[in-house]
């Protein structure tokens, strides 16, 4: 029987895990996208919720990365994992806020 770390060390579940947080970081901008183009797709809608977007993205990175250095040293699969649910989280917020736009 293999332990967990025995699995981890061949690379696959690191693979899995960063795949997924990238492709939930993928998901959060393509709500903002959908978001800003429900509220009217101009240039200043896309604009801001891009802007948005990356804004949050490099706050929330940057405390990931500060709790990663404290509990998860080296496991980088687990900081792009937790940062893309958490852009995922926020976007599916933003596109469903678009509903209270009255424009």
């Amino acid at each position: 029987m293999e332990s967990a770390n025995a699995v981890n060390n061949n690379g696959v579940g690191i693979r899995i895990c960063t795949m997924l947080g990238l492709a939930l970081l993928a998901s959060g901008l393509l709500c903002h996208v959908l978001a800003a183009q429900a509220i009217g797709g101009t240039h200043l809608a896309y604009r801001d919720h891009l802007a948005g977007f990356f804004g949050l993205t490099l706050l929330s990175g940057a405390l990931i990365a500060a709790l990663g250095w404290r509990f998860w040293k080296g496991r980088t699969d687990i900081s792009i994992l937790i940062l893309g649910v958490v852009q995922a989280v926020i976007g599916v917020m933003v596109y469903l806020a678009r509903f209270s736009v009255h424009g």
